[in-house]
């Protein structure tokens, strides 16, 4: 148990990790299930996992990427977090966040960089530029129709 303690504080000491992520983690390195259901009730019960502040903080930290709010939620999901906290983080960001502002944005610099292509083959790219991080396909092709 000691030694899944210590592997775990380990994981837990570059970044803040979910519940789902710990425990894959711990299945990994062959620990027994008794023994990660275990250091996982010790970690929770201490307050060194908490899926409701690593979701929090993985919002965080992805917005400043800049990505998008589908993202941001795919990842959350293949990391465990309940649809529940997901739900209330991204309805929390999105009060805040100007999603349309950001892809226009993105997409002025982008195309920048593209001054060398065709104008049709740059939009293009830019278009799936921004589709790759996340941004709603509506929104993307307003910007890219307006740029």
């Amino acid at each position: 148990m000691e030694k899944a303690r210590n592997y775990a504080f380990l994981l837990l000491k570059f970044r803040l990790r979910s519940e789902q992520e710990l425990c894959q983690r711990l299945k990994r390195k062959k620990f027994e299930e008794p023994i990660i259901g275990k250091t996982l009730a010790f970690l929770k019960a201490r307050g060194f996992i908490d899926d409701q502040v690593f979701a929090r903080a993985w919002v965080t930290a992805r917005l400043k990427k800049p990505l998008g709010l589908r993202r941001i939620r795919q990842e959350l999901r293949a990391k465990g977090i309940e649809e529940e906290i997901i739900d209330s983080q991204i309805r929390e960001i999105k009060k805040d966040y100007p999603e349309g502002e950001i892809v226009k944005q993105l997409a002025k610099t982008k195309l920048g960089k593209m001054k060398d292509l065709e104008p049709r083959v740059a939009k293009r790219r830019v278009a799936a530029y921004l589709l790759r991080r996340g941004f709603p396909p509506e929104t993307v092709t307003d910007v890219i129709s307006q740029v």
